[in-house]
């Protein structure tokens, strides 16, 4: 056998199993999607979206405190983490550039991408729960944004790094100061980029429970206030797949169907975000 059949049948070996371990995963991905929509739709209903939070053993009542909950407290967590992670993207980019401290904020912003969210939770419960003494969603809030932040700076950081000198250049000989070269003519050119990390970001942390377990907590009853202990869809999702209620196992797999399309179309808009972009 000279050397090309050789690499003939290595190549072809290599192609049959990587196109098997594709198919596997795929089997399980379909597996899991198929699951929860044949047990998310078949609970679905308008009672299960915007009923009250249900009392133990009936068999009526809904996720609205949960869904507000949520909503609240990634709205919050959004609030706090975009302005923050914008400036200090911006800082490395337009600041920063090259300086050893521009530097070393990158490698800790890496550090902190991959950082495990229970990590983050147990953080913000040591720094915020524990010494008021109660759970509160704004600390929920908190620990989102964490882990937030290091996604909209590497993302912004990307971005405005791709605009081309000339157009800074050019606004500088028209006498424009640095301030409005960044706001007026930089942004502007990677608006679209920076918007694509940020709804990234919103998706990446729409789904966890972790964080919210150590500062959230969870509350069985509606509220809006966020110093004190609030529901939200995923911690609830995890207490009533828990419970020995059928109803409220069936709203669990209704919290689960509408975290997944909510983080599904967030993650949808942010590719639809970064192709137009990129036709541009």
């Amino acid at each position: 056998m000279d050397a090309f059949t050789k690499r003939k049948i290595v190549n072809a070996v290599v192609l049959v199993l990587s196109t098997l371990a594709a198919l596997l995963g795929l089997v399980w991905l379909f597996w899991i999607l198929g699951t929860l929509l044949y047990k998310g739709l078949s609970s679905l209903s308008i009672e299960a979206i915007i009923g009250p939070p249900p009392s133990p053993g009936d068999n009526t009542g809904g996720l609205r405190h949960a869904i507000v909950g949520q909503t609240l407290i990634v709205l919050f967590a959004t609030l706090i983490g975009i302005p923050i992670g914008i400036i200090a993207g911006t800082y490395l980019s337009e600041y920063g550039k090259g300086s050893r401290i521009a530097n070393i904020i990158r490698d800790l912003s890496d550090v902190l991408m991959s950082v495990p969210s229970i990590v983050v939770g147990t953080f913000v419960y040591a720094i915020m729960v524990k010494p008021l003494g109660h759970f509160m969603g704004i600390a929920g809030s908190v620990s989102l944004a964490i882990m937030m932040i290091p996604i909209i700076v590497r993302t912004t950081d990307d971005m405005l790094r791709m605009v081309p000198p000339e157009l800074r250049e050019a606004a500088y000989a028209l006498g424009a100061t640095k301030f409005k070269v960044i706001k007026d003519v930089v942004y502007r050119a990677a608006i679209t980029g920076i918007m694509t990390g940020v709804i990234l970001s919103v998706a990446r942390i729409g789904g966890e429970t972790a964080p919210l377990l150590f500062t959230s907590f969870n509350n069985n009853f509606f509220t809006l206030n966020m110093f004190q202990p609030i529901a939200s869809l995923t911690v609830t999702m995890y207490d009533y797949a828990m419970s020995p209620y059928k109803y409220w196992q069936d709203l669990a797999w209704v919290a689960a169907i509408l975290l997944t399309f909510g983080v599904l179309g967030a993650n949808i808009l942010g590719r639809l975000i970064a192709h137009y972009k990129f036709k541009k």
